[in-house]
Parts: structure tokens; sequence; C-alpha cells
């Protein structure tokens, strides 16, 4: 059966619609004092952050700001990964433990696609173990993960209605170039009015930039996709790619955040100032680049191998 939640709707409507996302606090090439510093520019800004032990020395920039300043360490989403609840549960305590934390607002599943992840599916025993960790108080909330490749974990348990007392949202990348759940799931997530978070909000950098600058596209589909995507923003009449691109992701009701990352200053104050008064696309903006983003789902994203996109 297909399970909806009518409080769904009203679920992470305290998030800040700009959520400051920490990967490039670990690039290591930056000095750590200037990291430092960048870390402590978002908290003085309020927003949430999104973080990883995944990250190199994300956490320890972060943890070196939050101990400065601890009056003004943010609400956080923070990964959390493993094939077995105890190994997820490792990750918890870690992830805590070298934040300084005692807990965390949101945890972000990422069950990945082996043991943990069909459990998850199926509705088994990880439900009463993600219950526990919260009367435990270690984590308020969590929110589910999706990739093309994990698409049809979070669909299966959404049709047999498993998450709903567990899950308060989906995260994924989302952003003119990318759409990174399957077709069927979007669909569903829609239907059921799944609070959703996107993920990476400007795609890696300007849209330009990633179509003409030789290397600045991380793949190659990236730069195929922005010289699709170019005129269209060309003719949007925005001028800004990142105002574009929070544009994008607040044109559908559903979303209620958008994760950016950047070890710049500048960068930062850019999200911060698009993010102030978010106005939706056009329509017909948002059905062509849909048109684009489902046709990419089925030929590239849903074929693609693990942690290859």
């Amino acid at each position: 059966m297909e399970a909806t939640n009518p409080h769904h709707s009203t679920l992470l409507n305290d998030l800040s619609p700009y959520i400051y996302g920490t990967t490039r606090l670990g690039h290591d090439a930056i000095p750590f004092a200037d990291r430092v510093k960048t870390a402590h520019a978002a908290m003085e800004t309020g927003v949430w952050f999104h973080a990883s032990n995944q990250y190199n020395s994300a956490h320890s920039v972060l943890r070196a700001a939050f101990d400065e300043d601890r009056t003004k360490v943010p609400k956080l989403i923070v990964k959390l990964q493993g094939d077995s609840m105890r190994e997820l549960g490792d990750d918890l305590h870690n992830n805590l433990e070298a934040l300084g934390l005692e807990n965390m607002e949101i945890g972000q599943l990422c069950l990945g696609t082996g043991a943990l992840a069909r459990d998850f599916a199926r509705g088994g025993e990880c439900y009463q173990e993600f219950l526990k960790i919260k009367a435990e108080g270690l984590v308020n909330r969590f929110v589910l993960e999706v990739f093309p490749w994990t698409s049809e974990t979070a669909l299966q348990a959404l049709k047999g209605g498993y998450p709903q007392d567990i899950v308060d949202g989906y995260i994924y990348y989302l952003n003119p170039l990318q759409r990174f759940v399957s077709n069927e799931l979007w669909e569903l997530l829609n239907e059921q009015n799944q609070p959703q978070i996107a993920l990476r909000t400007v795609a890696g950098g300007p849209v330009h930039r990633l179509r003409d600058v030789p290397g600045a596209a991380w793949k190659p589909y990236i730069q195929q996709r922005a010289v699709e995507i170019a005129p269209i923003f060309e003719r949007s009449g925005v001028e800004n790619w990142t105002d574009f691109c929070l544009r994008f992701a607040f044109s559908f009701e559903n979303i209620r955040a958008s994760v950016g990352a950047t070890a710049s200053i500048d960068n930062l104050q850019d999200f911060m100032y698009y993010s102030k008064e978010i106005v939706p696309l056009p329509e017909g903006i948002i059905e062509e680049i849909g048109a684009l983003q489902q046709y990419w789902s089925d030929q590239t994203d849903m074929k693609a191998e693990l942690w290859s996109m």
C-alpha cells in the first residue's frame, strides 16, 4: 500500500532556507585558520549547518570554531553511515565526540545498498533501533539520504509506510543539473507531500564555468548538462547563478531547504543574500528543466555505477 502522512506537510519547517554545507571546510590546501574564520562567519548568520566526518578535516575546523563560542553552535544535520545498526551507532557517537556535542538535531541516514538498507526497505528491526536512538536523546529527527542507486530502498519503504514515524524528510542532490532520485520516487515523494532537502545548491559552480572551463566540471556529464542548461538560464532573465539555483529548488513546494557548500566568505554572503526572499522560477522554465531531468534520470542516473556520479 502507499501510505501518506498528513502531518508531513509541517515537518522540517524550522530549517533555515539556506543551510551551510561544510564540505569545503575539509580542504587542507586552505589554511586552517582561514577555514575556522569562514565557519565563524557562517555561525554568525544563524543558519543550520550540514556536516559529515567524511569531509577530511572539516570536523576539526568546526570543533575549533564551536569551542571558541559555544553560544553560537548551530543546529546541525549530520551524516550517519553504516551497513549495520552497530556501525551506524558507532558513527553517531564518533560524530558527536568529534564535534563536542551531546546530541544532534537531525541525523542523515546514509544506508548505502547493503544489509541495513535491505532491512529498512522491508520495514525490519532497524526501525526499533532508530526509535531507541531518539528515546536516548542522541538524535531528535532523521532524514533519509537518497541517490539514484538507493532510490529503490526509499521507494519500497515508502510504499510500505514504514518510515512514517521515523523519517521526517528526504535529502538528495537537487539543482538544475542534478535530480538524484528516480522518476518513480520523485513522483511518490511529491504525491505524499514528503518534506525534502536539496543538496548541492549550485551543482559545483556557475553554469558557464562548468560548460566552458576545462576541468571545472568534476565529471563529463556535468559539463554536458551545463551545455543544455546554460541557454535556459540565459532565457530566464535571472542574472545570478546562485539566485537561479535557489529559485529552482524552491519552485517545488515540498522543498524545505537547500544545502550549499563553500569555504569562501564572499560565496557565503551570496547564499545569504539570495536566500532572503526566494521567488520561484516561471513555470515554463521549471517544466523545461524537469523534462531534461526526467530524461537524464532514465538514460544516465539510474544506470550509473554506485558513487560514479
